[in-house]
């Protein structure tokens, strides 16, 4: 942190993650954003910034003394599946409306049997607006044997 302050760099600390299958996650392991969040706090005061956007995934402080920002993203113990606004786009053509899906819906057919924009764009919104996605909020609930596509897949 003190390397990021001095040097004028925003830091984002994630909570590690179960995406994928194949990084050995554990519960326990997890480190939450707010114990992050009191130790940077305890060496340099932090005040909370409101977020720059609408789903914005961070949780902003600027640092009292002025000398810039840091972000805690919180997905595993406060989720904010909620509020998400994020989709990924494969390279093969799979969209993706969470980071923890198991699977994808293929925009590449509709762009290669020559559908216009308006048919792609109906998709897309038909994709997101029939989403479900909540695997965050039920994590304890039972999605431990969920297959899970790498973060490595989806580009992160």
């Amino acid at each position: 942190m003190e390397y990021a302050r001095s040097n004028g760099h925003v830091m984002r600390f994630i909570e590690y993650m179960d995406v994928g299958n194949t990084n050995g996650w554990l519960l326990d392991q997890v480190v939450p954003a707010r114990e992050i969040r009191d130790a940077v706090s305890a060496r340099w005061p932090l005040v909370p910034i409101d977020p720059g956007y609408p789903g914005e995934v961070a949780r902003r402080y600027r640092f009292a003394d002025g000398a810039g920002e840091v972000g805690f993203v919180t997905s595993v113990t406060e989720p904010f599946c909620g509020s998400c606004s994020r989709a990924r786009l494969t390279v093969v053509g799979e969209l993706y409306t969470c980071l923890f899906a198991a699977g994808g819906r293929d925009v590449k057919a509709l762009l290669r049997d020559g559908h216009d924009d308006a048919a792609v764009r109906e998709f897309l919104a038909g994709v997101w607006h029939q989403r479900t996605d909540r695997y965050s909020e039920l994590r304890s609930a039972g999605t431990h044997d969920l297959h899970r596509v790498e973060m490595s897949y989806l580009g992160g």
